[in-house]
């Protein structure tokens, strides 16, 4: 029994299969050191411009030195303990619109946004008269705006409140604990209003995530983009979104009683450990393909492909008698690794659908002239052709359609089980099973030596 024929021929099939794992697995290497190359890329950009912005802000900050008794030496002493109290506003409004730039480097591409932005803030001021009590002194109040990346500062415009012009922004947001962004004082003869209406404009760029902290009581963000593919990410979706092929338009809103943000500013804190963990409105620009998840998903058909293709020569073998050796098979296998990297070499170049088209083109042709030697005709190698085409447009199909992966999967592996009970309904396995003698050649002794095959 172990020496039928029919397993041996199994046996041997599977361990070409297992075979060409190798170069497969050497391919997964590759498309993964492509990848990095790319973020490598999107790292240098980052580096050379700005990275991603979380804009929190505007916000009041607000010195306060409490005179505390301490003992020392047995003796009672008053020493000044200073913090910074914080108010954030009633009302929050953020209007921005985002423009992209596409940035080349080599062969690999990066955006860059830069966003327009019209803030508008509403404090309430009547809360100052809380710390005006013994023991308390009340230093200057000043305005903070923390950004991700101050790099990606750009022009300020004037802030006002209650319509009077405030001095120059400063940079800097007057924090020990959070370094990056701007700041500006308040006037005396303005923070003792009841109530505060800010106003100014700011240009921000960056890359990756653009994302907005809701401080306000009711906080609004409007953005309009010309980037046609966002990601909408953090812990708030938006309320409305308009996605079209010229950009989109999203807006969010948010409340205390939905995010609990007033409570962590109540006692102080350092923003810093506490900013990246504050909930926010999110959008990232998003890639519409990236080409190297994709080929990776593809290599993970590669087996199936490879083990439906040799299947099929092996029928082929069966019913028609014609014998194909291993190495066949295993170069037929080849050129169906080979189809991988040619479709990485040129997505990054014209694209992966293109590139897809390509490569499997190509592959079909070199296995076409091949195979016309190996069948002994035209008619049966296209046939293969066509049916290794045919493979490859399923496949395309099943990395584009995630929903219906499963589904369509499960559709073609039914339809190639049918068909080869289908084929070999009629078959004796038995019979093929049994060892059949062969008559050994009769060879001249001169002819020894040109003997491939011993």
């Amino acid at each position: 029994m172990l020496k039928s024929p029919l397993l041996i021929k199994i046996g041997v099939l599977i361990g070409s299969v297992i075979l060409l794992l190798l170069p497969l697995s050497m391919l997964k290497g590759l498309i993964n050191e492509r990848s990095q190359y790319r973020d490598d890329v999107k790292n240098s950009l980052e580096q050379s411009t700005s990275g991603p912005q979380k804009l929190l802000g505007p916000l009041i900050a607000l010195p306060i030195t409490e005179m505390i008794s301490v003992q020392e030496g047995g003796k009672e002493v008053t020493k000044p303990s200073s913090f910074i109290h914080y108010y954030l506003p009633d009302d929050l409004v953020i209007d921005g619109n985002q423009q992209i730039e596409t940035r080349h480097i080599g062969i690999y591409d990066g955006q860059v946004w830069s966003t327009a932005m019209k803030v508008r803030a509403v404090f309430n001021t009547g809360k100052f008269n809380e710390w005006r009590k013994p023991g308390f002194e009340i230093g200057k109040p000043f305005i903070v705006l923390a950004v991700g990346d101050s790099r990606g500062i750009g022009k300020v415009g004037k802030v006002t409140i209650n319509d009077n012009a405030l001095p120059e922004i400063e940079p800097g947001t007057g924090l020990a604990s959070l370094k990056q962004g701007v700041h500006v004082n308040i006037p005396d003869s303005l923070y003792q209003d009841d109530q505060l209406n800010l106003a100014f404009s700011m240009e921000l760029t960056g890359t990756g995530s653009f994302s907005v902290v809701p401080l306000g009581r009711m906080s609004q963000l409007s953005l309009t983009s010309d980037w046609p593919h966002p990601g909408f990410l953090g812990d708030f979706l938006p309320r409305e979104r308009e996605v079209s092929a010229s950009g989109f338009k999203a807006l969010w809103r948010s409340t205390w009683f939905a995010n609990n943000i007033n409570t962590t500013f109540e006692e102080g804190g350092d923003l810093y450990r506490e900013i990246n963990g504050l909930p926010a409105f999110s959008v990232t620009l998003e890639t519409p393909a990236d080409q190297y998840q994709l080929i990776d998903r593809a290599v993970k058909y590669a087996v199936l492909l490879i083990a439906m293709t040799f299947m099929a020569f092996f029928i082929f073998e069966t019913l028609t008698a014609t014998m194909m050796h291993p190495m066949q098979y295993l170069l037929v296998g080849m050129s169906l690794v080979m189809f991988y990297l040619v479709l990485l070499a040129l997505s990054e170049h014209i694209g992966f659908n293109l590139a897809w088209l390509s490569a499997s083109l190509v592959c079909a042709l070199i296995n076409g002239f091949y195979l016309q030697a190996v069948m002994k005709g035209w008619k049966r190698s296209l046939a293969f052709s066509a049916g290794l085409l045919t493979l490859d447009a399923v496949l395309w199909q099943l990395l584009r359609s995630q929903e219906s992966a499963l589904l369509l999967g499960a559709a073609v592996l039914l339809v190639v089980l049918t068909t080869v009970m289908f084929l070999t309904r009629h078959i004796d396995w038995y019979a093929l099973s049994k060892r059949t003698p062969r008559l050994k050649p009769q060879v001249a002794e001169g002819d020894e030596r040109e003997r491939l095959w011993k």
